[in-house]
């Protein structure tokens, strides 16, 4: 879902906790001793050299910040994943009208929507060390055509909170400046989540068990061809 696609946002319903657990708890170690080389080895098979050389990148780049500061780490993240990755429709990029791509997948391809850029930045910052409670992918209700513009359209970015109760900044793929969630008045977060759980709005606390259940069912497949992979 991208700024582009005029695509009518998410209603919010209730979910049985039962289920957010499942969602979640699957992808709790993700990132922890990732293996590069078996994405890199995998990029290699289904991609052909291009998507070899850009997972290779990938490592090299997350292994050059191991030691960087998080402000360091997500701009380079941000930068990268917005530098190697074309945007382009789900019906075009995947033969599908709304599908998540998994970090293999959209830098192995080179395409993906704004759910493929928030998606990929996530993990490799997961990979990096940041703590899932720092990081939240935001669907958020995006301005179109300036300020007094009244359209809206759906997209989603990744939130990152230097502390958990900080503003967020927000890594975008259609800026590359990280501002802070005050300097970016054309989005309205609807609701957000990450390994941990699910918020409504931007107020951190207790998580919600509110969502979209085919928003759920995506990021359930997700992770579920990511754990296919070795994503772990």
């Amino acid at each position: 879902m991208a700024i582009g696609r005029n695509r009518r946002l998410a209603n919010t319903g209730l979910l049985v906790g039962l289920m957010l657990l499942l969602a979640y708890s699957a992808v709790a170690v993700l990132g922890r001793s990732f293996n590069f080389d078996n994405q890199i080895q995998l990029a290699a098979k289904r991609y052909g050299s291009h998507g070899q050389q850009t997972l290779e990148q990938w490592r090299n780049l997350l292994r050059s910040l191991e030691n960087s500061d998080r402000n360091e780490q997500t701009k380079q993240v941000n930068t990268f994943v917005n530098g190697h990755v074309v945007f382009t429709e789900d019906s075009v990029a995947w033969g599908q009208s709304d599908y998540w791509a998994t970090p293999l997948e959209s830098m192995g391809r080179g395409v993906g929507d704004c759910e493929d850029y928030a998606i990929a930045k996530y993990f490799s910052l997961l990979i990096l060390g940041i703590p899932a409670d720092h990081l939240r992918i935001t669907y958020v209700r995006a301005r179109i055509g300036g300020p007094l513009s009244s359209v809206y359209e759906a997209h989603m970015v990744l939130a990152y909170y230097p502390s958990v109760d900080a503003e967020p900044l927000i890594l975008d793929n259609l800026i590359d400046e990280i501002r802070p969630g005050s300097r970016r008045p054309d989005l309205t977060p609807i609701f957000s989540f990450n390994s941990d759980g699910l918020w409504i709005g931007t107020s951190p606390g207790t998580p919600s068990s509110g969502s979209s259940t085919s928003r759920l069912s995506h990021w359930r497949d997700l992770i579920a061809r990511m754990h296919a992979d070795g994503f772990e």
